[in-house]
């Protein structure tokens, strides 16, 4: 029961799934990245803490108190459960695993992030060389 309580392995879990690194929130919360380390090993959190780093997940904060690890694994698995008897239901037949478009998605963000900061990279050292070419003139 201890493990529900625990709203530091929770803050852990949902970063986790959304593929986010402790360095990355850590910067998005303008901490460092063993602060971040340390709210994921406490059992509570004040509250105002709380909502800067759901608001750094882009989840509610009660969200993470709420979370369930175990309902997620339900919620994706009801997907791939073709017993129900609703006809809409029946209707609706899933020729994927959702976790692993989940995956995927993770992964395009990934890709695209790592583009965003090489364009970002590149118009710094732009920048950079028009400075340099204004100081020699």
């Amino acid at each position: 029961m201890a493990e529900t309580l625990h709203i530091g392995r929770k803050i852990a879990r949902i970063r986790e799934l959304k593929g986010i690194k402790q360095e990355a929130l850590a910067i998005d919360l303008n901490i460092s990245q063993q602060t971040v380390s340390n709210f994921e090993k406490s059992e509570k959190i004040e509250d105002e803490v709380l909502n800067k780093i759901a608001k750094a997940l882009g989840v509610a904060p009660e969200a993470i108190k709420n979370f369930n690890e175990e309902a997620v694994i339900n919620y994706f698995n009801t997907f791939n459960d073709n017993s129900f008897t609703n006809g809409a239901y029946n209707a609706f037949s899933c020729n994927f695993n959702p976790i692993d478009k989940w995956l995927e998605v993770i992964e395009e963000n990934k890709r695209l992030y790592n583009e965003k900061v090489e364009l970002l990279e590149r118009l710094l050292a732009s920048e950079r060389e028009k400075n340099e070419l204004l100081r020699n003139k």
